[in-house]
């Protein structure tokens, strides 16, 4: 109260001297640095504590960390005056079986006195992370009654959990008709909340949980009328993304008609488990550690997480750190590779462990033909359902509104200007489908909507309230110059339903991009997964378009993103779990990438949307690996395994400290090798990724690789190099040969420099062994840096 009195009393002499004023300012300037700095002592923020497995000294963490907090209270206490104690901090969440540690709220002086306390190792602030199929599974291969979804291979024995924005229960694609008895190994639960109770679980759905602490301390307390605070899925994210990765199979499933067909599950018998940590604003990192932490406790299989935030070193990266723990516990874990491609080293959620999953176009798509007054006509991409439009006046910017009109801002449209006309407006500001949304609230009878060319020739197609098209830059570019040079521009939109047959997979603009800036020795993202255009499971009272002015309901809808291709993935790694139970995260990740494919349904390289160069061709910065292959990865004849160990060692190759190694050890002593040559080429990586200094000639390096039989015996394997520009390779030995199953070969690949950078700094070829049927692949990529 010291300061508000002399505040006010100071203010007292407005009228004084200019002299007097400045001393005035410049004082009042002192008592609010003073204050501010009293205040950021004082303020309180939720951290996200990492301890020292290997000092906890008591078996009751609760106690353990209990004591912890009293300790730092204590410390911090000393340090503060009396009348600005801050209050004791609440334990949020305390983790102990995929990290060790625990999350609170702590002050500046609490932080700081976790440095006095015995074993802390790491803190780092809570952040809200981001949210990142009737016709997938026939594209991917999969047919029923064969192959992996053969009778023999249909045990429902498999556990998925997704970290997500929950679930609607009664869903059709979560029921459990003919469905055996939960698994004796589960030992998760069924949480009450808001309208969510022990009974929505059954024997599909077997687990639902909420985790909430850490984003109710960031943002307050959860709005339950636009929220459920229970595991209740109240935005569709996470209805879409369970029952993408291990929905039922449904009947006639469609979005008003569109993409109708038999919708399911990549393992349409496996159990979901339902991990809610992501909420109106956002996913807390507390929260998703929370729900990680449970997951593996609970006894999941599978971990798919459809979220993300940029990226950043491993020790700092707690999704890293929390999924490290879970592959200690044999669990694999899927995330997304984020939504900010096509710009370079946008990828997220890249460490070596993680199964990281580009977005690519299935051979399905729901275009539009646009016609202009003049005879132009140009595809786009829409999920409105209706008939088409009758030719139609056609307005823009200026011709549609006030200034803000051409971004179809609210309130920028004119009423008398676009009634009963076909508006355009440019995307980016708000939701495709809420720019529709101001278009009809002002009027008009149908919108264009253009891409800008950042965007490119992406087309997504949304399920607008208005007989509406997205279309690509170049027709947009020709649109606008139309519109601004015709005296009566028209156009009329013509809606033409599912089209199958497209060339497919095509690389979406939008799925984010390599090199992998946190470790650039690791190819990034692993695989490409048809995430464009995505039908799948969906509440009933959350419109299609995610509008509150949208009263449509139903039970399946059509979305986008990396969000949608980390469940294919995540439901596919379920299928080979169910096949070989023996097999590691590891090697389930490597059968994955070393069986997928780079050429399209026609033949050719996989093109990418989001390509600025002339071919127009994708690369593993773009796809990984390629585009997953399913039966294939069932037998993919050798397997690139990875042990925990490899990775702490590959940890130590890249120079982290001791405290920072320990954050992933999980109690376990380890130590890095004093003496030893460690470089992060060796991970046993089903990839190659290679740097040179720009300046280089004549460099070479070599890496380490040792691959197991899984196929056939006996076996003989023949390399096959296609060299990235540049670059010479050579491989020792050239041939493998395995006499019993399990067993272990190793082979050395020597990169030689042999000029300067390529025109985009990168270069990239292949390393395949082949025997007979198989070919396990491996791409190259190379950097001068």
């Amino acid at each position: 109260m010291l300061e508000i009195f002399i505040t006010h009393r100071l203010l007292l002499f407005v009228e004084a001297s200019r002299a007097t004023m400045i001393i005035i300012r410049t004082f009042l300037f002192f008592l609010v640095i003073m204050a501010t700095t009293k205040i950021a002592l004082m303020e309180e923020q939720t951290y996200i504590i990492h301890m020292d497995k290997t000092k906890i000294t008591d078996s009751d963490h609760q106690q353990y960390y209990q004591a912890v907090i009293d300790s730092i209270t204590k410390l911090s206490s000393q340090e503060e005056e009396e009348e600005n104690k801050t209050p004791t901090p609440q334990l949020l969440y305390i983790y102990e079986t995929a990290i060790s540690g625990f999350a609170a709220k702590l002050s500046t002086n609490q932080l700081k006195s976790l440095n006095q306390v015995d074993g802390f190792l790491f803190a780092t602030p809570d952040e809200l992370l981001s949210l990142h199929t009737t016709h997938t599974p026939q594209f991917l291969g999969l047919q029923n009654g064969k192959g992996l979804w053969s009778a023999s291979n249909s045990a429902s024995d498999v556990i998925v959990g997704l970290v997500d924005t929950g679930i609607w229960p009664e869903h059709v694609s979560f029921q459990d008709s003919g469905m055996s008895r939960v698994p004796s190994r589960w030992k998760g639960t069924c949480e009450e909340g808001t309208r969510f109770s022990f009974s929505n679980c059954n024997k599909k759905l077997i687990g639902a949980r909420a985790f909430v602490q850490g984003y109710e301390a960031i943002v307050g307390r959860v709005n339950e009328t636009v929220d459920y605070r229970s595991p209740r899925d109240s935005n569709g994210h996470g209805t879409h993304t369970a029952s993408t990765a291990a929905g039922n199979f449904v009947n006639q499933a469609s979005l008003f008609g569109l993409a109708k067909g038999s919708a399911s599950g990549m393992k349409y018998t496996a159990r979901i488990a339902a991990y809610k940590a992501c909420w109106t604003l956002g996913c807390a990192n507390s929260d998703v550690m929370a729900a990680i932490e449970s997951a593996v406790a609970d006894g999941v299989d599978i971990l798919s997480l459809s979220l993300g935030g940029v990226s950043k070193p491993y020790y700092k990266d707690n999704i890293a750190i929390a999924s490290f723990g879970a592959i200690q516990h044999g669990v694999s874990v899927s995330c997304s590779a984020g939504n900010s491609g096509p710009s370079r080293s946008s990828v997220s959620n890249a460490a070596p462990w993680i199964m990281t999953v580009a977005a690519s176009y299935s051979d399905r798509s729901f275009p539009t033909a646009v016609k202009l007054g003049d005879g132009q006509i140009f595809e786009g991409s829409s999920l409105y359902s209706g008939k088409k439009t009758k030719q139609l006046p056609l307005v823009y910017n200026r011709t549609a509104g006030s200034q803000g009109a051409e971004y179809c801002f609210e309130g920028s449209l004119v009423k008398k200007l676009v009634k009963g006309k076909i508006v355009v407006c440019e995307g980016g500001i708000y939701s495709r489908t809420g720019v529709g949304e101001k278009v009809k609230k002002a009027g008009g009878a149908g919108m264009l909507l253009l891409n800008s060319e950042d965007e490119g020739e992406e087309l997504l197609a949304d399920a607008h309230i208005l007989p509406a098209t997205s279309l690509g830059a170049s027709a947009a570019k020709a649109i606008r110059k139309y519109v601004g040079s015709a005296k009566k521009p028209s156009a009329l939109i013509v809606f033409q339903g599912t089209v199958y047959g497209n060339t497919a997979p095509v690389m979406a603009a939008l799925s984010s991009r390599g090199p992998n800036s946190a470790g650039p020795d690791v190819i990034k993202p692993d695989v490409t997964a048809p995430g464009v255009d995505i039908l799948a499971a969906w509440p009933p009272n959350i419109s299609p378009s995610m509008l509150e002015s949208d009263n449509r309901s139903v039970l399946f809808n059509i979305i986008s993103g990396t969000s949608m291709s980390c469940p294919h993935v995540s439901g596919l790694a379920s299928l080979l779990k169910s096949v070989h139970r023996d097999w590691s995260p590891a090697a389930i990740k490597s059968a994955l990438m070393t069986t997928a494919y780079t050429l399209n349904n026609k033949g050719a390289p996989i093109a990418d949307i989001g390509s600025t160069s002339t071919s127009k061709s994708a690369t593993p910065f773009a796809f990984g690996s390629g585009h997953v292959d399913p039966e294939n990865a069932a037998d993919p004849g050798l397997v690139y395994d990875i042990t925990a160990e490899d990775y702490l060692f590959y940890l130590c190759s890249l120079s982290y400290n001791s405290s920072q190694i320990a954050l992933f050890s999980s109690g376990v002593n380890f130590t890095c090798p004093k003496n030893a040559v460690l470089q992060p080429g060796d991970l046993n990586y089903p990839s190659f990724s290679v740097l040179f200094s720009k300046d280089a000639r004549n460099m070479s390096v070599t890496y380490k690789r040792a691959v197991k039989n899984v196929g056939k015996i006996p076996s003989t394997y023949a390399v096959q190099v296609k060299e990235p520009t540049g670059v010479s390779v050579t491989v020792e030995p050239r041939s493998l040969g395995f006499k019993k199953m399990g067993e272990k070969l190793s082979y050395k690949v020597s990169f030689v420099a042999l000029g300067g950078p390529t025109l985009t700094n990168s270069s990239f070829g292949t390393l395949t062994w082949v025997s007979g049927k198989y070919r396990v692949g491996s791409p190259i990529a190379v950097t001068w840096l």
